[in-house]
Parts: structure tokens; C-alpha cells; sequence
């Protein structure tokens, strides 16, 4: 099972939620599932997934948390990275790998500022990630009482949305309306017969989590918005934006948005004389008339109750990662020729990179893998009835993606 590209702290947590339940739901069970998490995620939430669903709690353990440290180059991530921190600091096995490529003395030292980072972590040398399975299956260490001794927030989840407003409406015709914000669009949720106690709140957002995951409804200005789907609004043009909500009868609605009411100055008014329920949302957040800033109250619908979830972490901006897929063979003089240059210019801001390539004339797909200015690869399978194509991920600090993609593909035959 594969999930989306993406936060596995925030958006796929909602992935891994319905992957785990779709394996429970096999006739044959698995005795043990290993989630494998990109270099960029936080374990964290990953961790709070098996305690915080119901389903999940009931049907999983968490056995514990192994982290993969390069001991070649994690001191340039410690510092500048509170992933590679977290990893360090969350995890109950250490795998100290790539030591054949630092001496024994520095060696000695980084594995004593581990120590000092997790003295709760058991720490294991290895080459090429060449362990004993029983160093990192069956564990039985992870000890929420210690995660929770570290980290008194690791039991309140995260979400993919940052806000939630909760609307009285009679049936009739509503416009969603938001002036230019900080983003070109924004995730939303609309939530049908939403409960206004805190109990109903988290209900909703778990349940929020799961439809954040699913592909998004791509909804312009002037587009109905359907309720109790993922919807991503589009924000690029300029001034206020209006989006339509059609309401068949009298009922409670939430918005659960990915970002604060106030970034877009977000309003709800009656689009044919509807109206909500003033008497139910004393807070009224009053309309304001594009352009002018004066109140405009006609047509307002007043919140009833509104949420902000404070997000526990942020990611660096400047981090991300570039995944190019192409069909086709490449020729391997250009392709040492662009990589060479790459690394030599870029391998510092590389953290890692892998994936598999059609050479022209082999028979066999090259896969690879390369940290910073390290790179190593070899023939895997052979190619057979299969479309030749290549699959490259890259994770670093200041990618630019476009001038990555053109450079492979001039590699191309």
C-alpha cells in the first residue's frame, strides 16, 4: 500500500487511517505492518494515529519507532532540521548506519550526542542498513507514559484544517464569500447537522481528517460547493471570491477550512433571502462590503461557534521534494554528465534522492539512491512486457523544480 505524496503528519494521517482500516478488513490478517514515513515527517502524529481513532486503537499496537540515521551526514541536518530531531528523539531503536564511511573516533562521538538526545533509544551500528530483523521487529518499547512525559501535547491531534465555523441556516441559498488571503486557494470541508459541543467538534474533525485525504473537488468562484466533500477553492483571481451553498432544510452546517476566517476575511450572508438564525449565534461576524470596509449587515449570517485548531509544528518552508516521472529510455553519458553537475552545485542541499531509470540499451531498470554528494546504484529486475519509464524523488532545502525536470529530460533519448 502506498500513500499520497504529502504532510504525513497532517493530510496523510487521514491516508493512514483508511490504509490500516482497509487491512483490517482482509480475510487474511497481518501479523505486523511497518509504516515507512518520508525523511521530512515528523513521527509524532504518525505515532498519535494508533491512540487517537477508535478503530485503529482497537485493532493495532504500536510496537514501537526504529529511526535510519546517516552517520555521514545527520550532522548538517541536526541544528538546521527539527524533523531529523524529532526522529532522533522519538525513536526506540537508533540504526546508526553508513558507518564504513566515518572514522571510529568520530563515530564514538556522534553516537554519544544521540545518547544525549534519546538515552531511552537502543543504538546499532550498521553498513548498509545490514541489521538482524529482531532488532527491529517485535520491540515492544513504545511507552506513551514516557512520550507523554516528553511531549504533554503528543495525545491532542493535529489536523490538515485550521478552523471551524458552525452556521444556524434556514433551506434557501447561501454565497461563501473571501477576499484576497495569504494562499491562491483553500482546503474545505462542509460538514451537514454539525453539533455545537466540544465532543461534536472532535467528531467532525476526525471525520475531516479522513475526507482531507481523499482527492480534492476543484470548486471556482461561482461554483456550488457540495457538502461532505473535500473541496479546494480556487483564489487566484483577484478581489472577493463567492462560492455557493445550497441548503434543503433547516439545519446546522461547519466549515471546517484550512485556514483562519479572518486570513480571507471569510463571511456567509443569504444568497435569495434566506437567513440564519440570530437568536441560535449571538457572535455575528458582520459582513464587510468589498471595497469600502464599511459594516454590511444585510444578508449576514451570524457564527455560532467557531474553533481555531492550533497546529503543534511547522515544516521549513525552504524543504520539500520534486518527483519526476517521464516515459522513455536515457542515455547514460548524459545522465552521469547532469548528475555530476547537479551534486557538485546542489549535493548540500540534497538530502536524499531515489528511484529507478530505463538506461537505453539495458535490459534491466537502474535503481538508485544518493545522500547529498554520495550516489549509488545498480541493475534491478529486468524490464519485461513493462512501459520503460523513470521515477525520480528528490528531498532537499531550495529545489527548483522546473530547472531539475528540464535537466533529466534532456538526458532522454
Amino acid at each position: 500500500f502506498e500513500m499520497s505524496n504529502g504532510c504525513i503528519c497532517c493530510t496523510v494521517r487521514g491516508d493512514l487511517i483508511r490504509v490500516l482500516g482497509n487491512l483490517m478488513k482482509r480475510r487474511d490478517k497481518f501479523d505486523y505492518v511497518l509504516v515507512e514515513t518520508t525523511g521530512l515527517a515528523d513521527p509524532g502524529p504518525v505515532a498519535q494515529t494508533f491512540f487517537m481513532d477508535d478503530e485503529i486503537r482497537a485493532e493495532f499496537a504500536l510496537d514501537g519507532i526504529v529511526t535510519l540515521v546517516d552517520a555521514a551526514h545527520i550532522e548538517q541536518q541536526l541544528g538546521r532540521s527539527d524533523e531529523s530531531t524529532e526522529q532522533i528523539a522519538f525513536a526506540d531503536v537508533l540504526v546508526l548506519n553508513k558507518t564504513d564511511l566515518v572514522d571510529d573516533d568520530a563515530l564514538d562521538r556522534l553516537e554519544a550526542r544521540l545518547r544525549d538526545m534519546n538515552r531511552m533509544a537502543r543504538v546499532i551500528r550498521s553498513e548498509r542498513a545490514d541489521v538482524s530483523v529482531d532488532t527491529v521487529l517485535n520491540l515492544g518499547a513504545f511507552d506513551l507514559d514516557q512520550v507523554l512525559e516528553r511531549r504533554p501535547t503528543f495525545l491532542e491531534p493535529e489536523y490538515p484544517f485550521e478552523w471551524t465555523g458552525v452556521y444556524s441556516l434556514d433551506n434557501g441559498r447561501y454565497e461563501l464569500s473571501l477576499a484576497d488571503g495569504p494562499d491562491p486557494a483553500m482546503s474545505l470541508v462542509v460538514v451537514p447537522d454539525q453539533g455545537t459541543d466540544d465532543s461534536a467538534l472532535r467528531e467532525s474533525a476526525e471525520w475531516c481528517v479522513r475526507r482531507y485525504a481523499e482527492p480534492a473537488d476543484l470548486i471556482r468562484p461561482g461554483d456550488e460547493m457540495p457538502v461532505g466533500r473535500h473541496l479546494n477553492l480556487q483564489l487566484d483571481s483577484p478581489g472577493r471570491k463567492s462560492f455557493f451553498l445550497e441548503v434543503d432544510t433547516r439545519r446546522r452546517v461547519g466549515l471546517y477550512a484550512q485556514h483562519t476566517a479572518e486570513e480571507f476575511d471569510l463571511q456567509l450572508r443569504s444568497a435569495n433571502g434566506a437567513t440564519g438564525r440570530p437568536e441560535d449565534g449571538p457572535r455575528a461576524r458582520p459582513a464587510i462590503a468589498a471595497g469600502n470596509g464599511a459594516p454590511r449587515v444585510n444578508g449576514a449570517v451570524p457564527v455560532e461557534v467557531e474553533r481555531t485548531w492550533v497546529a503543534q509544528h511547522e515544516h521549513d518552508d525552504e524543504v520539500g521534494s520534486i518527483a519526476i516521472e517521464t516515459e522513455g529510455d536515457v542515455d547514460s553519458d548524459r545522465l552521469n554528465a547532469w548528475l555530476s553537475e547537479l551534486l557538485r552545485e546542489r549535493g548540500v542541499d540534497i538530502f536524499r534522492m531515489k528511484g529507478f531509470i530505463s538506461l537505453a540499451g539495458e535490459s534491466r531498470r537502474f535503481v538508485f539512491q544518493g545522500v547529498h554528494m554520495l550516489f549509488d546504484g545498480q541493475p534491478d529486475r529486468p524490464w519485461g512486457d513493462a512501459a520503460r519509464r523513470n521515477q525520480l524523488i528528490f528531498i532537499g532545502r531550495n529545489l527548483h523544480e522546473q530547472s531539475m525536470r528540464r535537466g533529466f529530460e534532456a538526458c532522454l533519448v
